[in-house]
């Protein structure tokens, strides 16, 4: 897609296929001016090809990166956590390191050890509304609204915001305190395997 643009138009079309390219090309849309390689142009388009790529697909492509780079594949639980991944992190990535990144929480075994940031997070007051978020989430009907529903209800009866919240949240789920969204971690990772890190957290930090 990127290549095609580089020095070849077709009125405003940016983000195209292989086959609408080939639908379209005409030796008239060659420009004469030279064309200039921008890499943060070609970052851009490469994000918005992931963004709409088939979950299918882009793991094929996170395999073959992997496999080209010498990384560890992905399988097992990890595998199947991190496709359920993808729909939440691909709008984020424009590359696939990034996506990576993206989904790291996906992609790593318990116990999680938070960074330096995260342990900060995760201080006597946020451990405390934790463990009293924990037996809510043990009875809630595991659906995006009712997880929003019990963290801002927890949140509010201890004086605080959901915002707020969502850091001591994130660093028990994924050892960091930027993540995707909270709600979106815990809808891929599931029940068992959420209340077990924010378990191993406590356990940890207790």
């Amino acid at each position: 897609n990127y290549l095609a643009r580089l020095g070849w138009s077709h009125g405003d079309m940016e983000v195209f296929s292989d086959a609408e390219a080939m639908a379209v090309f005409s030796l008239e849309g060659i420009n004469r001016a030279p064309a200039r390689f921008d890499f943060k142009k070609l970052e851009s388009l490469s994000g918005s090809h992931m963004a709409r790529a088939e979950d299918g697909a882009l793991m094929e492509e996170v395999d073959a990166f992997l496999a080209a780079t010498g990384g560890a594949p992905i399988a097992g639980a990890a595998r199947e956590r991190f496709r359920s991944a993808l729909p939440a992190c691909k709008p984020r990535a424009k590359s696939i390191p990034q996506l990576l990144e993206q989904a790291r929480f996906a992609l790593l075994e318990r116990p999680v050890l938070p960074d330096e940031a995260a342990a900060k997070a995760l201080d006597p007051v946020s451990r405390g509304i934790l463990n009293g978020l924990t037996p809510q989430l043990h009875n809630a009907s595991w659906e995006r609204g009712t997880l929003e529903a019990a963290v801002s209800a927890v949140a509010e009866a201890h004086g605080t915001t959901l915002g707020k919240l969502a850091g001591p949240i994130r660093a028990a789920l994924a050892g960091r305190t930027v993540t995707p969204s909270v709600f979106d971690m815990m809808l891929v990772l599931g029940r068992e395997e959420t209340l077990a890190r924010l378990g191993d957290s406590l356990e940890r930090q207790g």
